[in-house]
């Protein structure tokens, strides 16, 4: 015996929407299984004599609509092993239909002959209602599973599956991550028959006293005011396409990449500025800088024919699905300390590199009390370090005393000065790596808090109505002081 599953459509609408081919299928079969009895056509086909089981049951089982499913998948292939089967489901078959791409996908393993007989799909019946025309452009979402991300906000976009109140609140609240919680929605149920309901809402009340209904979507009209895709990505990228367009920004056209490279370095520690100073609108507005100066770099490279933004995100991808191998793979490790050794192998690999110095891959472009820090933490990989603070704490003083050595301002002693005072600093920035301190950013801190307390003895002098010419050092040390106890 052939195993066979005949799967039809039992379109949007109600019976006279319904084709005469299928009509006469359901009515004269021995037996229909039907995903959900919950349809406009099922009750006048049930009067035409249909005789039928249905899946609701299943529903009531399980909290996840996959488990649901799978249930009613591996049902239907049972039942094929010993009988035809009819199966009948809302809509077209082959549109938002999980029970039959499972069953398409399960029968060829099983050896079952799959069989599709149309039905007007609810996507017809809902550009119908709602006069659109999907050549514009449309997505068809499942509001049981999206992301955010995903959304073409330009597009006419049909989220179907909102069964009921929590799917519509889930939807809700992602498509108030890319719309306004104003924008206009449309809530449509039971498109193409008689109990049609089309509602407009704000977003904010898409999901009110929504009752259950599996034959509703929500539909979003494309966005059409500009203001509206500034939080979209590809709108950011015409804008900075446009700057450097035939009639953009005569500076933004003669930028190349070395000219923007002392910005991409002062954007970088305008960020470091907005995250020691805990202040998030600054650090938003600082990532934006930085975020430009990569668009920037993106178009110059598609405008002289070599890369584009595409493959800079794709690149960025490869390398940190391979180097996570923990994550995306089958690799085991223990802590960060382990997943940073990982890291730093596969790059070795990737790159084809023969390693001839321990301290290779510190880049001369740090600034130099940064590279210092790294240049010892590679050494100290391989031993070369000593064990405890105390010893580090030694050499400070060992190269201070060289230092003040050097300062008798005698012929060649500046010179030699210069480089001690290099050793010096040298010595102290092992002393913070031990206190796993970086300088970099301790410096940066000192600097802020001089510029701190020395606008503080300017306000001072300010106000005491003489110039700083007047003021001797221990009436500006005064107001030094005065600062720090203020905590400044």
């Amino acid at each position: 015996m052939v195993k066979k599953i005949e799967l039809i459509g039992l379109g949007a609408g109600d019976i006279n929407q319904l084709q005469f081919g299928v009509f006469k299928k359901l009515t004269q079969a021995n037996h229909v299984y039907l995903r959900t009895k919950e349809h406009p056509v099922v009750q006048d086909l049930v009067r035409e004599g249909m005789r039928f089981t249905s899946f609701d049951s299943v529903y009531e089982k399980h909290e996840q609509f996959e488990d649901v499913y799978q249930e009613i998948v591996q049902i239907l292939l049972n039942k094929a092993k010993t009988e035809a089967v009819i199966y009948a489901v809302p809509g077209h078959p082959l549109v938002a239909e999980r029970t039959v791409q499972l069953l398409l996908e399960k029968g060829e393993e099983e050896d079952i002959e799959i069989s599709v007989t149309g039905g007007q799909s609810f996507i017809d019946a809902l550009f119908s209602s709602l006069k659109i025309d999907p050549i514009e452009g449309f997505q068809l979402i499942d509001g049981t599973s999206f992301r955010s991300s995903e959304l073409q906000v330009t597009q006419h976009i049909i989220i179907s599956q909102v069964y009921d109140q929590l799917v519509a609140s889930d939807v809700k609240i992602s498509l108030m991550e890319r719309y306004p919680d104003d924008y206009e929605v449309y809530i449509v149920t039971s498109a193409g028959n008689q109990d049609e309901c089309i509602e407009k809402v704000p977003l904010y009340e898409l999901d009110r006293n929504l009752s259950i209904n599996n034959l509703r979507s929500i539909y979003i009209p494309p966005i059409k005011e500009d203001r509206l895709l500034w939080r979209d990505f590809s709108r950011l990228r015409d804008i900075i396409a446009q700057l450097r367009g035939p009639n953009g920004c005569p500076w933004d056209k003669e930028q190349t990449h070395e000219s923007l490279k002392k910005y991409l370095i002062e954007e970088t520690y305008e960020v470091i500025d907005a995250i020691t100073s805990g202040d998030i609108d600054h650090l938003i507005e600082e990532l934006g800088d930085v975020l430009l100066q990569v668009l920037l770099h993106a178009q110059i490279g598609e405008d002289d024919g070599y890369f584009s933004i595409e493959d800079v995100i794709e690149g960025l991808s490869a390398k940190m699905i391979r180097r996570h191998p923990h994550v995306f793979g089958e690799v085991k490790v223990e802590d960060a300390k382990e997943v940073v050794e990982n890291w730093q192998e596969i790059k070795r690999k990737e790159k084809g590199e023969v390693q001839t110095s321990f301290l290779e891959g510190v880049s001369k472009e740090l600034p130099n009390l940064l590279r210092a820090y790294e240049l010892q933490k590679k050494a100290a990989k391989v031993g070369f370090d000593w064990e405890e603070i105390m010893p580090a704490l030694e050499k400070v003083k060992e190269e201070l005393e060289e230092f003040i050595k050097e300062l008798d301002q005698t012929e060649g002693s500046l010179t030699r000065a210069k480089k001690e005072f290099g050793d010096l600093l040298f010595a102290f920035v092992n002393v913070a790596r031990f206190l796993k301190i970086n300088p970099e950013e301790a410096l940066f801190e000192t600097n802020e808090k001089f510029i701190r307390r020395f606008q503080y003895i300017e306000k001072q002098v300010e106000k005491s109505g003489k110039e700083f010419e007047e003021h001797t050092l221990e009436d500006l040390d005064k107001y030094w002081d005065e600062a720090k106890l203020k905590g400044l």
